[in-house]
C-alpha cells in the first residue's frame, strides 16, 4: 500500500490581502510627492528655458532693428498688422516667422490678430498656438486657450513690462535700445510670468491693449507695484483670488522673470513692493535692494 502525500496549496487569506494593499497604499503615498516634485521640477525648467528665449528674442530684434526693442503696441502702422504687441513683435524670433508674415498680411483684416493664416483652421492669428508662450504648469491654459477665451483667443503664460516696452512706442520700437535702458539690463526686467486666465479677465498672446487682456504687465502703478502672486488658485470664477493687475505663477516656489541680460531670476512672495517695482521700472534710478 503506497501512501499518497499531498502538498496542500493555499491562497493569501483576506488579512495578508489586506496587509498588502496596505503596503502598496504606503508606497504610493511616499512615492506620489517625490512623482510630483520632479514633474514640477522639469516643468520650471521648462519655463525658465522659454522665458530665457523671450529675452534673447528681445536681443535678436534689437540686432535686427538698430538696437531699438520691440514695441508695447505698434500703432504706427494701419494698413496691415496694425495693433501688434511685444509678443507678436518676437514671433521671427522665436522660429515663428510664417505666423508673423500671417499677421501683418492684411489677409482678413488689418490687424495684426484677426488676420488669416493659411491654411489654418480656425484661421484667425489669435486662434493659434505658440508653445513658447505657454508654461506647463499653467493649469489656465486649456488646449492652448485661455480658459477665459476657449475658442476666441490663445492664451499666453508670459506678459512684457509695460513700463520697459510701451513708452515711447512707434513704427518698430520702444522708447529705450537694448544699449540705453538708464538702470541697466541686468537690473531691468523684461518679462514675467503671468497666468493666462486671472478673475474675469486673461493673458491672451496677440491681444492688442494692455490692460485685462494684453501680455503686458505694469501699465502703471497701484497693484502693479505689488510683487507676484504665487499658485493665486482659484485663479477664475466667483471664488477667484486671482489679481489680473500682479504678475502670478502657477509654481509653488516663485515666480520666474527674465531679465534684460538675459538672466532669468526666481522671485519668491517675500520681496517687498518697493524692491518689485524698482526691478520693473527701467529709469527711476535706484539700486535694487538686498532682498532682490
Amino acid at each position: 500500500m503506497f501512501l499518497r502525500l499531498f502538498r496542500r496549496h493555499r491562497g493569501f487569506t483576506l488579512i495578508e490581502l489586506l496587509v498588502v494593499i496596505a503596503i502598496i497604499a504606503v508606497l504610493i503615498g511616499l512615492l506620489l510627492p517625490a512623482v510630483q516634485k520632479v514633474r514640477e521640477a522639469a516643468a520650471r525648467m521648462k519655463c525658465s528655458a522659454q522665458i530665457k528665449q523671450l529675452s534673447l528674442a528681445a536681443h535678436n530684434y534689437a540686432s535686427t532693428y538698430d538696437s531699438k526693442l520691440p514695441p508695447g503696441q505698434n500703432t504706427s502702422n494701419m494698413n496691415a498688422g496694425a495693433y501688434a504687441n511685444t509678443l507678436s513683435s518676437l514671433l521671427p524670433f522665436l522660429e515663428q516667422e510664417a505666423l508673423y508674415k500671417a499677421g501683418i498680411s492684411g489677409n482678413g483684416s488689418i490687424y495684426f490678430w484677426d488676420a488669416n493664416v493659411p491654411g489654418a483652421n480656425p484661421p484667425q492669428v489669435r486662434c493659434q498656438p505658440v508653445k513658447v508662450f505657454q508654461c506647463p504648469s499653467d493649469s489656465t491654459l486649456s488646449g492652448g486657450w485661455s480658459s477665459a477665451q476657449v475658442g476666441g483667443w490663445m492664451g499666453s503664460s508670459y506678459a512684457a513690462n509695460w513700463q520697459l516696452f510701451g513708452q515711447g512706442q512707434g513704427t518698430n520700437s520702444a522708447r529705450y535700445g537694448i544699449g540705453n535702458i538708464p538702470d541697466g539690463s541686468s537690473g531691468t526686467i523684461g518679462f514675467v510670468e503671468m497666468l493666462s486666465a486671472c478673475a474675469s479677465a486673461g493673458n491672451l498672446w496677440s491681444h492688442p491693449w494692455q490692460t485685462d487682456w494684453g501680455p503686458l504687465y505694469g501699465y502703471a502703478q497701484g497693484n502693479y507695484q505689488l510683487p507676484p502672486q504665487i499658485q493665486p488658485f482659484p485663479a477664475t470664477g466667483a471664488s477667484a483670488v486671482c489679481d489680473q493687475d500682479r504678475a502670478s505663477t502657477g509654481h509653488s516656489g516663485g515666480c520666474q522673470v527674465g531679465m534684460m541680460d538675459g538672466s532669468v531670476r526666481t522671485v519668491t512672495a517675500a520681496v517687498s513692493p518697493t524692491t518689485w517695482w524698482i526691478a520693473v521700472v527701467p529709469d527711476d534710478g535706484l539700486v535694487l535692494p538686498p532682498d532682490w
